[in-house]
């Protein structure tokens, strides 16, 4: 275990207590001051990551009773929330995505649909993994994606015919495409990053309204092409300048 991790073991702790028992502003509960004391303990130990990250996911289970914040059922029952195992679904996918390189050949598909031209190169990778971002965590999309950009820029790198720096360029702008276009691919469906059913359960418990996959979808589509577009122009027109238009 090195420094980081010892410290963030024992500061864990001791924030949770410093919180719990001197940290007391007027206006703020019993139950809701357990609450921000276990936040921190929990966060310190997520940042640090003093034991395994899922570990500590389960700390709830033990401080929300102990603290007074919620009861043993409530905060267990949360654990098994019909998005938690939406979202699992989603991490399922993930796996079977990846198990049998589907994002590489939807990829590679795309690219070789749109031809050598780098603008349409970097839209191609941004349509594709936009389309996981909307059935897989983002970060998962990304961290898919970015092999396969990196083979794409090394593959222009190592070309005698390449104009000086203009691997640079595209290789920037080519990770920034990707990592904007989870995010972007993210809004479309309801299980395209865990904000989005937050959000749905925060309606569903406040105003009793449950909102479907179907009209998420509906809702949510349309503004990630527009999204992506617009940063897909941006990134190609604006933010980078490409001194030639298609591989050599």
């Amino acid at each position: 275990m090195n420094n980081t991790k010892r410290i963030g073991l024992v500061l864990g702790p001791i924030l949770y207590f410093l919180i719990r028992y001197f940290f007391n502003p007027e206006g703020l509960i019993d139950s809701a001051n357990g609450v921000l004391a276990s936040t921190a303990w929990i966060a310190v130990w997520w940042i640090t990551e003093a034991i395994p990250i899922a570990a500590t996911a389960l700390l709830p289970i033990v401080l929300f009773p102990l603290s007074g914040s919620l009861d043993l059922a409530s905060t267990t029952s949360s654990f098994g929330h019909k998005f938690v195992f939406l979202y699992l679904g989603g991490f399922i996918i993930a796996i079977a995505v990846e198990k049998w390189k589907l994002h590489k050949r939807i990829a590679l598909n795309i690219i070789n649909l749109i031809g050598s031209n780098i603008k349409k190169i970097i839209l191609g990778f941004m349509v594709a993994t936009a389309f996981l971002s909307m059935w897989i965590s983002n970060t998962a999309t990304s961290v898919m994606m970015l092999p396969i950009g990196i083979a794409i820029i090394k593959q222009l790198k190592d070309n005698p015919e390449t104009d000086k720096d203009e691997n640079l360029i595209f290789g920037k702008a080519l990770m920034l495409a990707i990592a904007y276009s989870a995010s972007i691919g993210g809004i479309a469906t309801l299980i395209g990053t865990p904000p989005n059913l937050v959000l749905a359960g925060v309606v569903s418990e406040t105003y009793g309204y449950e909102i479907t996959f179907l009209q998420w979808f509906i809702f949510g589509f349309p503004i990630s092409i527009l999204l992506l577009f617009i940063c897909w122009k941006y990134l190609t027109t604006f933010a980078f300048s490409f001194k030639q238009f298609e591989f050599p």
